[in-house]
């Protein structure tokens, strides 16, 4: 599962490196945390989008659609997507590039 939703982030954009946060595949690009994938001790996988490790100035006036619907936002700029299996994984991989690319764009 981890794997899958590694190569989707991956795929979005060639700018996008990998790190390792919170024991955890975590993705940089322009040198600002956009990705961090989060694993969850009873099973499943939470992808979250964020626009860096501080909450930006422009938080509340952030906006980003999501025709998708994949989406719960626990603030403004944040963004999370769950994943609870490898076959929800392999669902989701075509959708979580084209997101992941339309987020480190806005």
């Amino acid at each position: 599962m981890i794997d899958t939703l590694r190569a989707a982030v991956l795929a979005a954009d060639p700018g996008i490196s990998e790190t390792v946060k919170w024991n955890s595949p975590n993705f940089v690009f322009n040198g600002e945390d956009r990705v961090t994938l989060r694993t969850n001790p009873k099973g499943g996988v939470q992808v979250i989008l964020h626009r860096g490790a501080k909450v930006r100035e422009d938080a509340a006036s952030f906006t980003f659609d999501d025709p998708t619907g994949l989406l719960t936002w626990p603030g403004p700029d944040r963004a999370i997507l769950s994943v609870a299996d490898d076959n929800s994984a392999l669902a989701v991989a075509p959708e979580l590039t084209k997101l992941v690319a339309r987020w480190i764009a806005a």
